[in-house]
C-alpha cells in the first residue's frame, strides 16, 4: 500500500535498509573478499568482518526496539522489516558457526581429514550463508525502493495497524 508520507519520513525510512545493505554488500562481500587476499600476511582485516557485522546487526536490532517509541509509524515499520531480516541473517551466521564448530570437533577429536571438514563447512555452512546474503540483498534493495516510493508490504500493515495515515493506493 502507498501512504501519504512526508519526504523527510521517507528518507528516514530508508536508513535501516541502507545500514543493512552496507553490512551485506560493503562488509560481507567487498571487505571480506579484499581481506581474503591479505589473510596470509595480516589476519586483522579479516577479523574486522564479523566485528563490524555484529556491531551493525546489534545496532539495527537495538534501534528497531527504540523505533516503536520514538519514530513515526511509517519509519518504525521499516525498522521492523529490517530487524526481521537481520534476525534471519543472524540465524544463518549462527548456523555457520555451529557447523564450523562441528567441523573443528570432527577434525580434532574424530580424525576427520581436513579436506572433508572444509567440504562440510563450505557445503553446509558457507553456501547457505552466501545464498541468504544474495536473497537479502535483493529483498533489502526492494525495501529501500519501497521506502522511497512511500509504500509498505501488506503484512506490515496487518502486524502494525495504520494509526491515521491516509492511504493513497491499495
Amino acid at each position: 500500500m502507498k501512504f501519504e508520507i512526508s519526504e523527510q519520513e521517507s528518507k528516514r525510512a530508508k536508513i535501516p535498509h541502507e545500514i543493512f545493505l552496507t553490512n551485506l554488500v560493503g562488509n560481507h562481500i567487498l571487505w571480506f573478499i579484499a581481506s581474503l587476499g591479505l589473510v596470509r600476511s595480516y589476519w586483522q582485516p579479516l577479523a574486522l568482518v564479523p566485528l563490524v557485522s555484529i556491531l551493525l546487526l546489534g545496532f539495527t536490532l537495538w534501534r528497531a526496539r527504540r523505533a516503536k517509541e520514538i519514530d513515526p509509524w511509517y519509519v518504525m515499520c521499516h525498522w521492523q522489516i529490517c530487524a526481521a531480516r537481520s534476525r534471519i541473517f543472524i540465524m544463518m551466521l549462527s548456523l555457520l558457526s555451529f557447523i564450523s564448530f562441528l567441523g573443528w570437533v570432527g577434525y580434532t577429536y574424530f580424525g576427520m581429514k581436513q579436506v572433508a571438514v572444509m567440504a562440510m563447512i563450505g557445503g553446509a555452512g558457507v553456501l547457505p550463508v552466501m545464498v541468504t546474503v544474495l536473497v537479502l540483498i535483493l529483498m533489502e534493495s526492494d525495501a529501500l525502493h519501497q521506502a522511497a516510493l512511500q509504500k509498505l508490504p501488506d503484512r506490515m500493515i496487518e502486524r502494525y495497524p495504520n494509526p491515521d495515515i491516509q492511504i493513497l493506493e491499495e
